[in-house]
């Protein structure tokens, strides 16, 4: 027999649901959220920053930019020497590139601890040499080998390719260590050496991946040339840092529009390339 507080429910009515509530997740949770809003608050009085003097900064620069590096030098820009800078640039960044993604993937190779060759040895190894690699800025790899060789061409490929082997390398080893281990296992329990199986389980699961981020990577390291040739590596970079230093503000402005349209279209063809590379996998 129904019960008599069920035949006088009305229609579409449910029995209400009970949950239990989150505790401790809430407050840990709001604890967070509390902490978080403290620190940034206690950072801005620290570090003495004026909000209003910042948001009031973005009318003045408007005003400066306006004054000082309007209209852009344009013709400074065609020059034949200019362009030759320009070229080198996306050389060294294909060099650059090119370099630490070959560097990259057997570091990722060794720092992926479910197929890595050794996990007392080539795992931290593997793992030291790509954090290192992205922890230190390209800028600071540049002064380096600045430092070490000399200004040009070759000091910015080098320090391109130690950024690129951190930037390749961290998503390299995240794809790797991603991939279904049945193929394999079942390589392993043939008697397959460590090449052979990242040979035949590992490469055939990440070959579009890796294509997709090496293509990625490059687009970062174009990106990243005209700051190494800034800091000494050459290119585009030190016609930026002269125009600068010589306050050659019209001539600035041309370089640093040149700069946004060179990276607007890599971003346009890098993006076409990884659309076809995905479509392919």
């Amino acid at each position: 027999m129904t019960p008599p507080e069920v035949q006088t429910r009305p229609a579409g009515v449910t029995r209400a649901t009970w949950k239990r509530f989150p505790y401790p997740r809430t407050q840990i949770r709001f604890g967070v959220l509390l902490a978080i809003l403290a620190f940034l608050s206690w950072s801005v009085q620290f570090l003495n920053l004026d909000l209003q003097r910042m948001l009031g900064a973005f009318p003045r620069l408007a005003a400066i930019l306006a004054d000082r590096y309007y209209p852009p030098d344009i013709n400074y820009v065609l020059d034949k020497g200019f362009l030759t800078s320009v070229l080198r640039t996306i050389q060294m960044s294909i060099l650059g590139g090119a370099f630490g993604v070959i560097l990259a993937i057997p570091l990722a190779w060794f720092a992926a601890h479910n197929v890595t060759v050794n996990r007392w040895l080539f795992y931290p190894f593997g793992r030291l040499a790509i954090m290192g690699s992205r922890a230190i800025h390209e800028t600071i790899w540049t002064i380096l080998f600045v430092t070490i060789i000399g200004f040009g061409m070759f000091a910015g490929v080098l320090a391109l390719t130690m950024f690129c082997i951190g930037f390749a390398g961290k998503l390299f080893s995240d794809e790797i260590e991603a991939i279904d281990m049945k193929p394999v296992e079942a390589l392993r329990s043939t008697g397959a050496g460590p090449l052979q199986v990242f040979q035949y389980g590992v490469l055939p699961q990440v070959r579009v991946a890796f294509v997709g981020i090496s293509i990625y990577t490059w687009d970062v390291a174009f990106r990243a040339a005209t700051v190494v040739g800034f800091f000494g590596g050459g290119g585009m970079g030190w016609y930026l840092q002269r125009t600068t230093y010589e306050l050659q503000s019209t001539r600035v402005a041309a370089i640093l529009l040149s700069i946004i349209l060179l990276v607007s279209i890599s971003e346009i063809v890098s993006g076409w390339l990884r659309g076809r590379i995905g479509r392919m996998g």
